[in-house]
């Protein structure tokens, strides 16, 4: 984790009050007393439900050598401080710092659905050559905090760091990018998600499109359709990447990643020939596999040659809450894939649930959430995604659910076959009451509310 003296953390933060009155050696910067160690400087953070000012006087009584702050505190009193006009903006000018001291190469991932899944799949390609000399973002956190505490935690030992980045806001993605500097960018897509927050679509691609503000190299989702009409504007060439079920013709754009039915192939010249490496890959949904394209794309830009990606394919699984199956010994098997939820993510699933063996194939579906005027809209197109000839039946709630009905039987969905669930233990009810040995389950929806209940309570009431 990277050190700072007292004379760089004032001057990356501007500070406008300066107290202290002993020789402090470098210092560590962290925002949680829990993990905080003798010597470190404590950065009180504040937030909707937290203010870090009120934990400064515990940070001092576990050893802290200085708080940084932006507003007095009665605990402070002849303690070394730093008090800056806004301590979220310090803690991120203090990681553009740590940032500005990191020699290796740093990608960036961003997008409405799959950004996770792909850095997830990334850090695996890279970690069979790099091993503990990769960096990566810790679960989701992938905002302002989240951030620059990844950019924090590097040290001189790393050689790649993949930064994760989320935007809440409209510009977010450009605060991000501005701290962590990246030399590539990989955008999965620009779909529907957070609409609700940023306003529009337009400000919404604007907002993604912030990932190549500083000159990052693009990496593009040749399915994309924002991506395909801003690409012009970017000034260089991208590196598309895509995963078809045949070889196309059409396809003149270079550098270029395709995952292809049994081969991986990479044309990296307009004029050359693509190159091909026979490989496998073994995660569900043809969105997942674009995700693998996008995830070698990115390793061929770090210098990956075509057979070490070939090989390393086969061994790609999901992180945690995607498409995960639990299988109940002579009952039923549920696919869980409720960790998060837009109009791509959802009917990107119920494609790839569509192909699972089964009996029969139950669909769970919540609502979304964050999709501002174009909800009821977006829930119908869900609905309408819905093909009987593929779903037995189809289970909806939360708050849209009469939307994603109307979409499902405006599909073709016989009346009978759609069902309302009022909560997540109706739900679970239902399907333990109704379903039978060989029937595959898909529960998907926002986080919002909770899938992960019906799961836990069918698991539960099998004895698993």
């Amino acid at each position: 984790m990277r050190r700072f003296t007292i004379e760089e953390i004032v001057r990356a933060t501007a500070a406008h009050r300066v107290h202290h009155n002993a020789t402090l050696a470098p210092m560590r910067v962290v925002t949680d007393t829990r993990s905080l160690e003798h010597g470190d400087a404590f950065l009180a953070l504040r937030g909707e439900r937290f203010d870090g000012h009120e934990f400064v006087a515990d940070a001092f009584a576990k050893g802290a050598a200085l708080a940084i702050v932006d507003r007095a505190v009665v605990s402070m009193a002849d303690r070394p401080v730093v008090e800056v006009a806004d301590t979220l903006l310090a803690y991120m000018a203090l990681a553009s710092a740590a940032r500005a001291r990191f020699d290796g190469h740093v990608i960036a991932i961003t997008g409405s659905s799959g950004k996770t899944t792909t850095k997830h799949l990334l850090s695996q390609l890279l970690r069979a050559r790099y091993g503990n000399r990769l960096h990566v973002t810790s679960a989701n956190e992938n905002n302002e905090i989240g951030v620059s505490k990844l950019l924090l935690e590097s040290h001189d030992d790393h050689d790649v760091i993949v930064v994760e980045m989320g935007a809440r806001k409209y510009r977010d993605i450009h605060a991000l990018v501005e701290i962590a500097q990246p030399h590539f960018g990989l955008l999965t897509n620009v779909g529907e998600a957070h609409l609700e927050i940023v306003g529009s679509r337009e400000r919404l691609a604007e907002t993604k499109w912030g990932l190549f503000s500083t000159g990052a190299a693009p990496l593009l989702n040749a399915r994309d359709r924002v991506s395909q009409q801003r690409a012009a504007t970017l000034g260089q060439l991208p590196h598309w990447y895509d995963a078809m079920d045949e070889d196309r013709d059409d396809i003149v754009r270079a550098p270029f990643t395709a995952l292809i039915r049994d081969e991986i192939v990479v044309h990296r010249e307009l004029n050359g020939r693509p190159r091909r490496a026979r490989t496998e890959l073994f995660l569900p949904g043809h969105h997942n596999r674009v995700n693998a394209a996008g995830a070698a794309a990115a390793a061929i830009e770090l210098g990956f040659r075509l057979d070490e990606l070939a090989e390393l394919m086969p061994t790609l699984t999901l992180p945690e809450g995607r498409y995960q199956r639990h299988e109940i010994p002579d009952f039923i098997t549920i696919v869980y894939d409720a960790y998060n939820a837009n109009a791509s993510s959802m009917r990107a699933a119920i494609d790839a649930f569509g192909n699972e063996n089964g009996a029969r194939h139950i669909a769970v579906l919540s609502s979304m959430a964050e999709l501002g005027d174009e909800s009821e809209r977006l829930h119908e197109l869900v609905g309408e995604h819905l093909q009987p000839a593929k779903i037995d039946e189809v289970l909806v709630g939360g708050e849209y659910a009469e939307a994603l009905e109307r979409g499902a039987l405006r599909a073709g969905f016989p009346r009978d076959r759609v069902w309302h669930f009022t909560d997540n233990h109706a739900a679970a009810l239902w399907l333990l009451e109704r379903t039978k040995s060989g029937d595959v389950v898909l529960l998907k929806g926002s986080r919002r509310y909770h899938m992960e209940e019906i799961l836990d309570e069918v698991l539960t009431a099998c004895g698993i």
